[in-house]
């Protein structure tokens, strides 16, 4: 089973699109896949695959007991995949309050006590940022690399900046960089349109590393970009 982390160094740029995106175009082209939702205080793949878990949760163990062995948690199976997340563990409308020294042991118990079976892949949406849970995965998991998720935006490719050291600090191989967001198309003239300002080229994340693909802004947004992603990273893996 190969594990590729979907990171990026800030919120709001689309990172759980791009993870259940190439979920879904891995699945369409044949493979095994596991999705894992591992941003624990918020877990959208639920919402984006229309799952919604109602019973409250309040007792979540995270040690294992000799006495009654190893807690085994069963993933949900959705459009061929087998998916975990938090969000199905708690209510939709309930808050994941534990303390952050406790949420790397969750993110460890999300990959290690999950009923996987035998998958070719299992892409792990993370949290934005380099926190404790991120920093665990790059260290404790047995990555096959990292994909780096950027909007077309001066903040998100500082701090992708920032993600890749945390990355290259931890012998993570970075796959590359996924551009999201990437402009329109104009519904009047055909267009290209920028929603945002351009990133100056000196301090764009590309520089660094290879741009997969680019996503553009499209409410109609077909599968193409991510089944080209998912190409993609099959070369790189296989390569």
């Amino acid at each position: 089973m190969r594990v590729v982390a979907v990171a990026s160094g800030k919120g709001g740029v689309g990172k759980s699109t791009v993870s259940l995106g190439l979920a879904r175009a891995l699945t369409a082209a044949g493979s095994g896949v596991g999705l894992l939702d591992a941003d624990v205080y918020g877990p959208d793949i639920p919402l984006m695959l229309g799952l919604k878990q109602t019973r409250e949760l309040h007792r979540w163990d995270l040690g294992r007991n000799p006495r009654f062995g190893r807690i085994v948690l069963e993933p949900v199976e959705a459009e061929g995949m087998k998916v975990m997340s938090v969000g199905f563990l708690i209510a939709e409308r309930q808050s994941f309050a534990l303390p952050a020294m406790l949420t790397s042991l969750v993110g460890r118990q999300l990959v290690e006590d999950v009923d996987w079976g035998e998958l070719d892949y299992l892409v792990v949406d993370l949290p934005p940022g380099t926190a404790d849970l991120q920093q665990h995965f790059f260290r404790e998991v047995r990555l096959a690399g990292a994909i780096v998720v950027v909007g077309p935006q001066d903040a998100a490719h500082l701090d992708a900046r920032k993600l890749l050291d945390v990355l290259r600090g931890a012998n993570v191989r970075v796959l590359g960089g996924v551009e999201n967001m990437a402009g329109l198309t104009c519904p009047h003239c055909g267009g290209h349109v920028d929603v945002f300002p351009p990133v100056a080229d000196e301090r764009s994340i590309f520089l660094e590393i290879d741009r997969l693909v680019s996503i553009p802004l499209d409410p109609a947004l077909d599968g193409r970009p991510f089944a080209e992603l998912a190409r993609v990273l099959g070369e790189r893996l296989d390569g």
